[in-house]
């Protein structure tokens, strides 16, 4: 690696660390707790790359982008940050940032970005659409788990672009947010933001109503895996006359696509229209430490509505986050609103959430009772604790394909490991073809060891 790298952050040991992993890389650093400091040094010419905190103690390291792009168009700059939402990679992006990683960070991670960035010359500074009137930074898509950066990233990246998103993910994860979020933060950001239903696309004129409303703007088309053939037919007929002009198309489904594919109820030509860029959005249950920060979110945003001010007492966040929250952020959102106005103290207790939650901490895995039971009757205690856990609601839909998936899992991994993995003697063993299994290890990421000795 080589050339001059500027860095600021108020933080000693971060520059420190920053300073002793790029030296030794071949670098000359300059380190700085200020952001005039900074600006000084860019203006006089010095560094190749800036690595910038946001919240510095004379300002803050987001605003000074377009002043550095201004004083050395084609420096790079990589923002590093503690403010871990969706609003901070976004207005990275925004500000034509090289790159954007989230505190705390890793750090040969790091140092590959930073050779990548000293390595290629960057980009002109784009031309932004007009700003409009300023998007609403209260969302509730909060986390620093590397599954939500990764999806910030994401819908940075694409926010401008204009290819079709799918959007997928369980019931309550966030999947409206997340297209709201691209269309807000886009240069359509002043043009409508539409939402259709099946309902809305019966009908030959359906799809083109649709597309009338949207004008320029956004149309999404709501849970796809719902719509029935002859809707899915039409929407196929309405994307293939869009033209310029035409509004931005997303979709979401809380359904595997790829698996109704197969199945035959959902079409492909609709599919490979769809999903030219596809996100999914994690779980709770995929992003357990991003809990307390979401919780402490809710219990804000109630404070400010004015609800009693509340918050969750060490027993209780363990709890919390103990919990499988099967309706996702929804019923987190749900719960701790529950929680604010039925809690008797200032701080809510471990059994005020045990009260809420009925009781259950967790949902538990698969298992088997005693040793003579049959395999059909532990599912059936699984499934209906597992409805238990809901506290007299039902569950988010979509409950059949996700059992299978539960149950699917574990019997491939395990067929795979008496087979030695063999993937032929495996799809013999289980009875399916050689290519479904292929397409199952992918879909569920499971990993084939090959073995000499099979049993």
């Amino acid at each position: 690696m080589d050339g001059t790298v500027l860095i600021a952050d108020d933080d000693r040991t971060i520059r420190t660390v920053l300073t002793q992993a790029l030296t030794r890389a071949g670098c000359k650093v300059h380190a700085t707790s200020s952001l005039v400091t900074l600006m000084r040094w860019v203006e006089e010419g010095k560094g190749d790359l800036v690595i910038s905190d946001v919240v510095m103690p004379d300002g803050n390291g987001l605003e000074q982008l377009p002043k550095i792009s201004a004083a050395r168009p084609g420096l790079p700059v990589i923002v590093i940050s503690a403010q871990n939402t969706i609003m901070t990679a976004i207005q990275a992006a925004e500000a034509d940032a090289y790159d954007y990683l989230p505190k705390p960070f890793d750090l040969p991670d790091l140092m590959k970005r930073a050779a990548r960035a000293l390595e290629i010359k960057r980009r002109a500074p784009s031309v932004r659409g007009s700003a409009g009137e300023a998007p609403p930074s209260d969302l509730p898509l909060v986390g620093r788990t590397a599954a939500m950066q990764g999806l910030y990233r994401i819908v940075a990246r694409v926010m401008n672009t204009t290819m079709p998103v799918l959007i997928t993910g369980e019931s309550g994860t966030g999947k409206s947010l997340i297209a709201r979020a691209i269309h807000d933060f886009s240069d359509r950001r002043n043009l409508p933001f539409v939402v259709v239903s099946g309902v809305d696309l019966e009908g030959m004129e359906g799809p083109q109503t649709a597309l009338s409303r949207a004008k320029g703007g956004s149309l999404v088309f709501d849970e796809v895996s719902d719509l029935s053939d002859s809707a899915q037919g039409r929407i196929v007929r309405m994307l293939d006359t869009l033209s310029d002009g035409a509004p931005r198309i997303m979709s979401t489904s809380q359904s595997n696509l790829m698996a109704r594919l197969e199945e035959g109820s959902f079409r492909d030509d609709l599919f490979y229209r769809l999903g030219g860029v596809t996100i999914d959005v994690p779980s709770l249950r995929e992003r357990v430490d991003d809990i307390p920060l979401l919780a402490e979110h809710f219990l804000a945003r109630l404070e400010r509505e004015g609800a009693p001010v509340r918050r969750l007492g060490n027993g209780a966040m363990d709890l919390v986050r103990a919990y499988s929250w099967p309706g996702n952020v929804r019923q987190l959102d749900n719960a701790i609103r529950r929680l604010v106005f039925t809690s008797a103290e200032e701080e809510i207790t471990r059994s005020e959430v045990e009260d809420v939650l009925g009781n259950q901490p967790a949902m538990e895995p698969l298992r088997s009772g005693t040793q003579g039971d049959k395999l059909s009757g532990s599912v059936a205690k699984h499934l209906r604790r597992y409805f238990d856990l809901h506290g007299g609601e039902l569950p988010p839909p979509g409950l059949y394909n996700r059992i299978l998936r539960e149950v699917e899992g574990p019997l491939l991994e395990i067929a795979l490991d008496a087979t030695a993995g063999n993937q032929a003697k495996c799809a013999d063993l289980l009875g399916i073809n050689r290519n479904t299994l292929r397409k199952k290890i992918t879909e569920l990421d499971i990993r084939v060891t090959r073995r000499r000795k099979l049993m």
